[in-house]
């Protein structure tokens, strides 16, 4: 298997060099960009993925529906199409650029960019990326944080997002 590769940008996510997934990951905090995907139904609940257990970074955890690093000459919007078809199965949806931030946990730097969309169809889980996946009502997600369900990043960014009012 080939080592990953990662762009490294600077905060207006110029690329400015590379390095690879575990120097990235290694307390350097070289900034790399990920992408996000929040998945809505039409009813206005939100999908969320459980993290594998086997995930280096907060296994078992309830995250963000589609989370993936961008490759090293990857366009942003690819990724986020790869990802999602790679974790979720789903290729059919229209994402919605949101924002872009910077999250530093304890070990690394990413530059983030947030999309969502509204999704019905079926899902096709890749059980090396994802345990299970469901549908949460936004209350039921407001009244889990803090409770060690999410990730921190997750609990974050809807917090950034201001879905939670």
């Amino acid at each position: 298997m080939t080592e990953e590769i990662f762009p490294i940008v600077n905060t207006e996510g110029e690329v400015v060099g590379s390095a690879t997934r575990e120097e990235c990951h290694a307390g350097t905090f070289f900034l790399h960009p990920v992408v996000h995907l929040h998945i809505f139904n039409s009813a206005g609940e939100l999908y969320l993925q459980k993290r594998v257990m086997t995930k280096k970074i907060q296994p078992g955890k309830w995250d963000t529906a589609v989370g993936g690093h961008v490759d090293y000459g990857e366009r942003i919007e690819d990724a986020l199409l790869r990802e999602t078809h790679e974790e979720l199965g789903v290729r059919d949806f229209t994402p919605d650029f949101l924002m872009r931030y910077e999250f530093r946990s304890q070990v690394e730097a990413e530059l983030v960019y947030i999309y969502k969309c509204v999704y019905d169809g079926d899902f096709n889980l890749d059980p090396s990326e994802v345990d299970e996946g469901r549908f949460w009502s936004l209350d039921e997600i407001k009244k889990s944080i803090g409770k060690g369900l999410f990730t921190p990043n997750f609990e974050s960014e809807i917090e950034r997002l201001g879905w939670l009012k």
